[in-house]
């Protein structure tokens, strides 16, 4: 069986596409959460309040970041399945600090969505819709106990570079991360 994290092969210019494994819906309540060691997208915990997951939500595969996870990205477009890869385009990044450090968040647009295929950076957004993902972040993670400080969101020139950075990262850190246990 193929592992969504370390088995997707990336294609080789990230700035037209890159495939975006979805772990979380539009719209739910639900956090899901990749198991890392068996590949299994697994039930993390229901959200706390009445907010709900502003986009599709997931990962680029073959990434790694400092927070031990591969690099989280919303993807604006229809709902789709959990579980599924998508073609996803940056637009930009919204920078985060939690518990765990730097939690960066790729804004993305999906590739083969007509309605936002057009899009090419975040200042395509709505500045309300921009408002409502940072908004998210702050509610989810407070309502938890947690503290989180989320910055506003920056455009594509910002988000490149991080999203190839941790793909160097992961390369680096490969053949450790597929000989961790994670349980």
């Amino acid at each position: 069986m193929s592992h969504p994290w370390h088995d997707v092969p990336l294609p080789g210019d990230l700035s037209l596409w890159f495939p975006v494994y979805i772990e979380i819906p539009k719209g739910s309540k639900v956090k899901y959460e990749l198991n890392k060691e068996t590949g299994l997208l697994m039930v993390d915990r229901v959200l706390y309040s009445s907010v709900f997951y502003p986009a599709n939500y997931g990962f680029v595969p073959r990434t790694y970041c400092p927070d031990n996870d591969p690099l989280d990205v919303l993807v604006m477009g229809r709902e789709v399945a959990p579980g599924v890869l998508l073609r996803a385009r940056a637009i930009g990044v919204m920078r985060m600090l939690d518990e765990k450090g730097q939690d960066d968040k790729i804004i993305a647009v999906h590739a083969d969505d007509p309605e936002y295929k057009e899009h090419q950076n975040i200042e395509d957004l709505p500045p309300h819709r921009l408002r409502e993902l940072q908004r998210f972040f702050m509610d989810y993670k407070t309502l938890e106990g947690k503290e989180v400080v989320v910055d506003a969101p920056l455009g594509v020139d910002h988000a490149m570079p991080i999203l190839r950075e941790a793909v160097i990262f992961y390369a680096r850190e490969r053949n450790h991360l597929l000989s961790k246990p994670y349980l």
